[in-house]
């Protein structure tokens, strides 16, 4: 099983932490957030990992030179999806993707192996919790899904909180069946849409990676869920950045 970690953004919601590294870097508890995705990856065996990196990658290559990567080097004009696919090459076997500014515990690595399915998703079942206090990052904002006899039927922000069954935490893992399905999709999407709005995006160049899933969705491909009580914070603002320096725990 391989990882890829899609960093390659800035984080601009994130300022003053992301004016001279990225993201990623920001500590938590005495580690970088990069830090606990590799502890997370490595715990459960995992020792094959990508980092997709675009703005100060040079600081990443100099950091963690044991890893493999991929450069972005268009990150400024595209977005998660686009960036996932840098490391194309890599999906040729099993893989987990994840989001690099996101903390999430080895247990939800673990819960993932598990999972025979050819997509799965991690799913917050808690998600709520985290946002009754989230005000610069709202619940509208939260990447939601909907799910009916184990399997993700509806991935979008706006899915209303009532309909809601917990959070896409950024964390997916392809066997090498759904590896494929997702390349096929990727590029049939990109050969119609390319320079042209995408759904919610603007271009399909800024399109999210759900987006492709919901599309992939509505085609009947089937992603199950692998669910998660917590033991995952986004940081996406300095308000979540503070939130997790007081409550990311040890959750073995």
């Amino acid at each position: 099983m391989r990882a890829i970690i899609i960093g390659a953004g800035r984080g601009s919601r994130l300022m003053p932490t992301t004016a001279d590294t990225p993201k990623c870097f920001a500590e938590v508890k005495g580690k970088r957030i990069l830090d606990w995705t590799l502890e997370a990856f490595r715990e459960n065996g995992i020792e094959d990992i990508c980092f997709i990196g675009g703005y100060r990658i040079e600081c990443v290559k100099e950091a963690y030179p044991e890893l493999t990567f991929r450069h972005n080097q268009d990150w400024e004009n595209n977005n998660i999806l686009l960036s996932l696919m840098h490391a194309e090459d890599l999906m040729n076997e099993p893989f987990i993707c994840c989001y690099s500014d996101i903390l999430f515990s080895s247990n939800v690595v673990r819960d993932l192996l598990r999972k025979d399915a050819d997509i799965s998703l991690v799913v917050d079942t808690e998600w709520l919790q985290r946002y009754e206090d989230r005000t610069e990052h709202p619940s509208d904002d939260a990447e939601k899904v909907m799910v009916s006899n184990g399997q993700v039927t509806r991935i979008h922000r706006q899915i209303p909180e009532p309909e809601a069954y917990g959070e896409y935490i950024g964390v997916a893992k392809f066997l090498e069946p759904g590896a494929e399905t997702l390349k096929r999709y990727y590029h049939e999407a990109r050969r119609q849409y390319a320079g042209k709005p995408y759904r919610e995006a603007k271009t399909f160049e800024k399109a999210y990676l759900i987006h492709l899933f919901q599309e992939m969705l509505e085609q009947g491909i089937e992603m199950a869920h692998v669910d998660t009580p917590g033991e995952y914070i986004e940081i996406d603002t300095q308000q979540d950045f503070d939130y997790a320096r007081q409550n990311w725990g040890d959750f073995r």
